[in-house]
Parts: structure tokens; sequence; C-alpha cells
């Protein structure tokens, strides 16, 4: 599934759904998998059926599972031209706001 036209609900549920197959391929149930991402029952319950959680718990779980690698692109800023990366060289430069005027 492409994220692409999805709403929040939907792609909270999908990854929600993604990371139940990852425990379930792993073979743990999900009293264990709370237990080692230190995670209550009801939280890892929350995440699996609608994908409802804190950060902090999606990459509790993530570690827990051996997925923090598929995090590593996430929200990295591609530079796809030249143009693309003087214009966000120009971006990143720090900029000081103008002195104000003694009147």
């Amino acid at each position: 599934m492409t994220f692409h036209l999805s709403t929040p609900a939907e792609i909270l549920h999908t990854l929600g759904v993604r990371l139940r197959e990852q425990r379930l391929a792993q073979s743990l149930t999900q009293r264990e998998l709370a237990q080692m991402a230190g995670l209550s029952l009801g939280a890892l319950r929350k995440l699996e059926s609608d994908g409802q959680c804190s950060l902090e718990t999606l990459v509790r779980v993530a570690q827990a599972l051996g997925l923090l690698e598929a995090l590593d692109d996430l929200f990295v800023l591609k530079r796809q031209s030249i143009a693309q990366m003087e214009q966000v060289d120009l971006v990143s430069r720090r900029q000081r706001a103008p002195r104000k005027r003694a009147s």
C-alpha cells in the first residue's frame, strides 16, 4: 500500500497491521513484545489494532522487533537536482534578522 492518497487514520491502521505482522513473523505474543519494548499490553494492543500510539511507543516497538533500520530513511531530505541542493544550502544557512535602526 502506498500512503500517497491515504488518510492519516488509514496510514496509522496500516502501520499497526504491519507491526503485528512483524511480531507474528518473529513468533512473539503481544505480551512478550510489550515486555521487550517496556510497554503495557494495552498500549501494544492499541498500536496493533488502530495504529494509535505515541512516537516513543512506535520507536520502542520498532527497536524491540529489530526494525530500527526501517526508520533510517524516514523524513530524510531527498535532493534530486543541483538546483534543489543549492536551494537547500541557501535555506540551511543561518540567517540573522535585520537590526533595528535607532530613531
